[in-house]
């Protein structure tokens, strides 16, 4: 085994046994419960998780995705956001390698992951993970190459500001509420560990893919069009898109642009 793909396996190993604590933040912090204790359990039986029911992706096939205690089913979402988790951990580590980026940004990517599927399900994204993180962003930007506190602060307040504005546009039109505070604390985060220059790719791209999926979710339940969407999920994966294909994307969308003008 070479030494490259030794520590490829155990970047996804280490993403993956992360991705474990993730799911517990997944499930206690919509309830303002604590992510420490107590320990792992069955949240329909409360039985304790022995260790060996607790290794990730493979206790779950094992178990066959029940409970050891009480036999009920487990959800799906334990192993999806392991295996989620460690193939983003290894897309990192072979993008960036053993740096202090990959780990800034393998922070960054599982509190992504844990405001995607809170989101997804209750429709929140927890000041918890969104506020400290732009704190921390702004101080790994004094740290990081090919970055600065002061590109780090511009995207503070241009990726909170813009969605800022936004919201009070919409509401200023129609009366309602259209973006919450949460999805602009999240932009803010992402400004302030990618920078200004990612805030446009971000709104762009997760516009257009969750204008892509409203509409087609729309279709879907004809009956009910005010179904509730979350956006968080959407800026999520557009800043993890900047992170790999950003600036290459950016790239052939201006060159495509000339090209159509001449």
């Amino acid at each position: 085994m070479t030494l490259e793909l030794y520590l490829s396996m155990c970047a996804f190993i280490f993403g993956a046994v992360v991705g474990s604590f993730l799911n517990v933040c997944i499930c206690r912090l919509p309830l303002n419960e604590s992510v420490i204790s107590p320990p792992s359990h069955c949240p329909r039986c409360s039985c304790g998780i022995r260790w060996y029911d607790n290794i990730p992706l493979i206790s779950y096939l094992l178990l066959r995705g029940k409970c050891r205690g009480c036999g009920l089913h487990i959800s799906l979402q334990y192993p999806l956001v392991e295996l989620l988790n460690g193939l983003l951990t290894l897309a990192l580590f072979l993008r960036f390698g053993p740096t202090f980026s990959f780990l800034v940004l393998f922070l960054f990517c599982s509190a992504l992951m844990v405001i995607t599927f809170i989101d997804l399900e209750h429709q929140i994204i927890p000041d918890e993970i969104s506020l400290p993180g732009i704190v921390l962003g702004f101080v790994f930007s004094f740290f990081l190459p090919n970055h600065s506190w002061l590109n780090s602060l511009i995207g503070i307040l241009l990726g909170g500001g813009s969605l800022l504005l936004v919201a009070y546009g919409y509401h200023w039109l129609t009366g309602k509420e259209g973006m919450g505070g949460g999805d602009i604390k999240l932009l803010a985060m992402m400004g302030a560990f990618l920078g200004w220059k990612a805030i446009p790719f971000i709104i762009f791209a997760s516009s257009l893919i969750g204008s892509v999926i409203g509409i087609s979710l729309m279709l879907i339940h004809k009956k009910d069009s005010k179904l509730a969407i979350p956006f968080g999920p959407y800026l999520a994966f557009a800043a993890v898109l900047y992170i790999f294909w950003g600036r290459q994307l950016i790239h052939w969308y201006l060159t495509l642009g000339s090209s159509l003008q001449s």
